[in-house]
């Protein structure tokens, strides 16, 4: 199997481990993902994910020897305009081609990228709640000399990333893009020394875990799905995420405060 989870207490670390082909995607690897991820989703004792390509590479996109026998046209037919089908209406979506894209967790995901994010690596990394790169990582469509499109997702989060104009200029020419271009522009977060992305997104992993986890989860979902919402309908959508983590948990963090933890800033008693 090329997925396996690693656990240190409330933080799970997903691998996907193909170095042979730079963690590039195939149907088997794609699955394995989105069945660990739906394990952290479903785990209360499972707080924060990182995500991590092992062998120096995140992800090179879909594994295009296997896109190669999908000229037979059955086979195309079958195994991608069918079965990855979007549904219509409420109904469960598949797993995206790269796996996971199509996930709605409730819980953060932190991608730690070395090397190449690319073309559906691209698209998971853009995937993930937060993004840490490696200085000499890089992020880029590069299935637009192939004549692949974008189906994971990455049509849709790359502009709210880094805004249209931008992502179309991304898109269309297909160009390499360093990590710290994705950081002046909003496609990552955190850049860090060539080999120290799983380190570093493990202690943020850690840092988010130690807090109360209804809060998180209700900020982050606000977050997430205000978007383009009216001023008005996104703060009745932030009250409606907010209201039951304060009763469930803040009113107690508050007695915390007033009995003296906390003072001054201090984010180590909490």
């Amino acid at each position: 199997m090329s997925v396996r989870i690693e656990k240190d207490g409330h933080v799970w670390t997903i691998i996907h481990s193909r170095p042979e082909a730079r963690n590039g995607m195939d149907p088997q690897s794609a699955q394995d993902l989105v069945d660990a991820f739906m394990e952290f989703e479903n785990d209360p004792n499972a707080y924060v994910a990182v995500f991590w390509g092992e062998g120096g590479a995140f992800c090179a996109g879909w594994d295009l020897k296997y896109a190669a026998t999908l000229r037979d046209p059955e086979k195309m037919q079958k195994e991608i305009v069918q079965d990855l089908a979007f549904p219509m209406g409420a109904n469960p979506a598949p797993r995206g081609p790269l796996g996971p894209s199509r996930l709605e967790l409730t819980k953060p995901v932190i991608g730690a990228i070395e090397g190449p994010a690319v073309a559906g690596g691209m698209e998971l990394a853009m995937w993930c709640d937060v993004r840490v790169m490696a200085e000499t990582a890089y992020l880029g469509v590069y299935c637009r000399r192939w004549g692949i499109t974008l189906m994971d997702g990455g049509t849709v989060r790359l502009p709210r990333l880094v805004g249209q104009g931008k992502a179309l200029e991304i898109a269309m020419t297909g160009r390499k893009v360093p990590a710290e271009e994705c950081y002046q522009i909003g496609l990552c977060e955190k850049v860090v020394g060539e080999g120290e992305t799983r380190a570093a997104a493990e202690a943020m992993a850690h840092e988010i875990a130690r807090f109360p986890q209804e809060a998180v989860r209700a900020d982050r979902a606000s977050i997430i799905e205000t978007r383009g919402m009216s001023v008005r309908d996104a703060l009745r959508h932030e009250w409606a995420n907010g209201v039951t983590a304060i009763v469930n948990e803040g009113v107690h963090g508050a007695a915390r405060f007033a009995d003296g933890a906390g003072r001054h800033g201090d984010f180590e008693n909490i």
